[in-house]
C-alpha cells in the first residue's frame, strides 16, 4: 500500500474547467515538479476520465475523486475501484461533501480499497462524524464544514475549534488516522494554521485550480511546509 509522506497537499481538481483534459495533466506536472523541487509530498485527485492520463506522465500520487460501492459486475455507469486503480490511481477520497455516501458504504470502500492495497482519504463535515468515520479506520480523514468549501475563507482559521476539536477525537478514537483538514484553504498562512492545530496537511481544490498563477500558490503552499 502507498504510504504518503507526511505532511502532503492534496489537491482536488474537481471537475473545473482549468483542470479538465489537457489542463489537468498541465496541473498535475506543476504540482509533480514542485514535489520534486521541495521535497513535500503532493497528492493530486484529477476526474476518473484523467486519472490515466495524469498517472502516466507524474510520480506523484494519484487519487481518484470518488468511486461507487459496488464489486466487478452488472453495474451499468458504476465507476470500479479496479478500473481507477488500473488506470494509475493509488488511492481515493470518500464521501467528499460533493458526492456523500451513507456510513456503510463508507465503511465497504475503506476495506475494500485496503484489500487492493490502495489508501483512503475520507472527508468529513464535523467532529463527530469524523469520529465516527475514524472508526472505520481510513488511512485519512478530512474535515471539511460545507459551507466553507470554496469560499476562500479557511476553516484553519475561521473555525480554529472544529479542526483542534477534530484531531483530538481522531486520535482518542483511532490513533491510527492521519487528521487533514480542508474547505477554503488558499494560502500558506492557512496551510500554517492548519498544522499548529495539529493536522498533517490539507485538501484544497479551487484556491490552486482557479489561481491565475497556479505554480505561484502550490509552490507556497509546499514552502509552508518547509518551514
Amino acid at each position: 500500500m502507498l504510504k504518503l509522506k507526511l505532511p502532503v497537499i492534496v489537491v482536488n481538481f474537481k471537475t473545473y474547467i482549468e483542470a479538465t483534459g489537457l489542463n489537468a495533466l498541465k496541473l498535475a506536472k506543476i504540482c509533480d515538479k514542485i514535489s520534486r523541487e521541495t521535497g513535500v509530498n503532493i497528492a493530486v485527485a484529477p476526474q476518473t476520465a484523467d486519472i490515466y492520463r495524469v498517472s502516466s506522465e507524474v510520480d506523484i500520487p494519484v487519487l481518484a475523486q470518488h468511486v461507487d460501492p459496488i464489486k466487478p459486475g452488472a453495474s451499468t455507469g458504476g465507476i470500479l475501484m479496479e478500473s481507477v486503480k488500473e488506470a494509475g490511481a493509488s488511492g481515493l477520497l470518500v464521501n467528499h461533501s460533493e458526492k456523500t455516501l451513507k456510513l456503510f458504504e463508507i465503511d465497504f470502500l475503506i476495506n475494500y480499497a485496503r484489500k487492493l492495497s490502495m489508501v483512503t482519504l475520507a472527508c468529513s463535515n464535523n467532529i463527530n462524524v469524523s469520529g465516527a468515520i475514524a472508526a472505520l479506520n481510513p488511512d485519512m480523514i478530512a474535515v471539511e464544514p460545507p459551507e466553507l468549501i470554496g469560499s476562500g475563507i479557511s476553516v484553519s482559521k475561521a473555525q480554529p475549534e472544529i479542526v483542534k476539536g477534530t484531531v483530538d477525537f481522531i486520535k482518542r478514537i483511532n490513533s491510527n488516522v492521519i487528521p487533514l483538514c480542508g474547505a477554503g484553504i488558499s494560502s500558506s498562512e492557512d496551510v500554517k494554521a492548519a498544522i499548529k492545530l495539529g493536522t498533517m496537511g490539507v485538501l484544497l481544490a479551487s484556491g490552486v485550480v482557479k489561481a491565475k498563477d497556479q505554480e505561484k500558490i502550490i509552490r507556497s503552499l509546499a514552502e509552508a511546509l518547509m518551514e
